[in-house]
């Protein structure tokens, strides 16, 4: 599929920052860049667009990348990370041949701001007032946490998975959209979707949030954990199975997921990355009194300090997206990694 950008969206942000920085950058890609409007969202009498952006190979032969932020609007620094990072190649277009070599054989895909009439209003849901992390079609059979599993109960709380039987929301559609048509339809692809918010600690995490029971590509996560723990010995991420945690219902990423292995020999392998926002709180308790604060840090060096921490992980996830084949295991080396990842993850845990 390639993006185009429509015309009927108004490129006026000025009050809107992090939206302005996105279409800053979607004029200063200009060519280089295949945009998309999939979705708007109507909230307090504005309407906004939800973008989505690719660039690289869009031939489906390749293999390819899809990068996701700001599905709870009071998350903001995980739009800002995914911006970052698209910054970097926007620039790098320029004068990075090795970059464009990298582009001819793989496809990356952006959606950096999902939720847009959250974070106008300052809310993790979205103007609907439906959380969109728990919106899919999927329920959880083993027990959840109150509310923080998801809610069906009211608006009004937390987590609220929008009323029974009614169709996932738009942003959710799109989403679904987007993953479905440059990620699901490739031999191998990767997502990640930034967010912060819980415990002192860096987190990946991995399906499923609905069961404690093991992903059919654990050996692949497995072994895609491995070389990264080779290529930066030196990193703090967490990298887990989010039901290691707690379980919830209707997570987006478990339902692509389970959309995904409908399509047999193909690999989709969806992250989040989950970063720790209590270290921020720890370092300065004031932001205790700022609903923003509790989600982002708000000193600057530290703001500057995590926007660069974070991209040499989105590089190397592109990276290892574009050269699968050399580190995918098959076979004996499968088996190998499966044994690995169950002791690891799943032999005496105990989730929520």
């Amino acid at each position: 599929m390639r993006f185009e950008f429509s015309g009927c969206v108004e490129m006026s942000s000025s009050d809107f920052p992090i939206l302005a920085e996105l279409e800053e950058l979607i004029a200063e890609g200009g060519g280089e860049l295949d945009v998309r409007v999939v979705c708007q969202v109507a909230t307090a009498g504005r309407h906004f667009p939800v973008y989505a952006i690719a660039l690289g190979n869009p031939d489906p032969g390749v293999p390819a990348i899809g990068i996701f932020g700001g599905f709870h609007g009071l998350e903001r620094i995980g739009s800002e990370v995914v911006l970052a990072y698209l910054r970097s190649l926007i620039m790098r277009l320029r004068w990075d041949a090795t970059l464009h070599r990298q582009l001819e054989a793989m496809r990356m895909v952006f959606m950096p701001l999902v939720n847009p009439g959250g974070m106008w209003r300052g809310t993790r849901a979205n103007p609907a007032g439906v959380d969109l992390m728990r919106n899919a079609p999927l329920d959880c059979r083993e027990g959840v946490p109150f509310l923080i599993g998801g809610q069906r109960i009211s608006a009004r709380l937390p987590w609220y998975r929008g009323a029974p039987g009614m169709p996932m929301e738009g942003e959710n559609r799109a989403v679904c959209e987007v993953v479905a048509a440059d990620l699901l339809t490739r031999e191998f692809s990767v997502a990640v979707d930034c967010h912060s918010g819980f415990g002192i600690h860096d987190r990946i995490w991995f399906p499923y949030a609905h069961t404690a029971l093991p992903i059919e590509h654990l050996a692949e996560m497995h072994a895609l954990k491995d070389i990264y723990d080779q290529t930066y010995r030196s990193h703090n991420y967490l990298f887990e199975p989010q039901s290691r945690q707690y379980r919830a219902h209707g997570d987006i990423w478990d339902h692509l997921y389970r959309r995904a292995l409908d399509r047999r020999g193909a690999v989709f392998l969806p992250l989040t990355l989950e970063m720790g926002s209590w270290l921020w709180v720890k370092k300065n308790p004031r932001q205790l009194f700022s609903r923003h604060g509790i989600f982002n840090p708000l000193i600057e060096h530290r703001q500057q300090r995590v926007l660069r921490r974070h991209l040499a992980w989105l590089d190397f996830l592109a990276r290892a997206a574009s050269g699968y084949r050399h580190w995918l295991p098959v076979e004996a080396e499968r088996a190998r990694h499966r044994e690995l990842a169950m002791a690891r993850w799943y032999r005496g845990s105990r989730p929520w």
